[in-house]
């Protein structure tokens, strides 16, 4: 998903626009996520997301911190905001691999 997002309108009151693009992008999440993976077992969805004013100044933020980056921008009294929310697959790492990742930041 690619999309400028209005943060103000005139028949509404800001906190509910706001509270309106959070809840457009979670329905969006949870509809990808809902896609079969062929490898069920060993894959999950997971996000590339990118935020910001305008297209061209957008950073890339982790999914979880994407609500948090939506009250940045808005904060800085953007009338208007850009969400790009890509979906991958990506292969689960092995429990091998976690626990010697563990072992090391020990």
């Amino acid at each position: 998903m690619k999309k400028i997002f209005k943060l103000t309108d005139e028949k509404k009151h800001e906190d509910r626009v706001l509270e309106a693009v959070k809840h457009e992008i979670r329905k969006y999440v949870k509809r990808e996520k809902k896609k079969k993976l062929e490898d069920s077992q060993n894959t999950y969805w997971d996000f590339d997301c990118k935020i910001g004013p305008t297209s061209e100044s957008a950073k890339v933020v982790e999914y979880d911190d994407l609500i948090k980056a939506l009250d940045a921008v808005k904060a800085t009294g953007a009338t208007e905001c850009y969400v790009e929310i890509l979906a991958k697959v990506v292969d689960k790492p092995l429990k091998e691999e976690v626990e010697s990742m563990e072992d090391a930041n020990n």
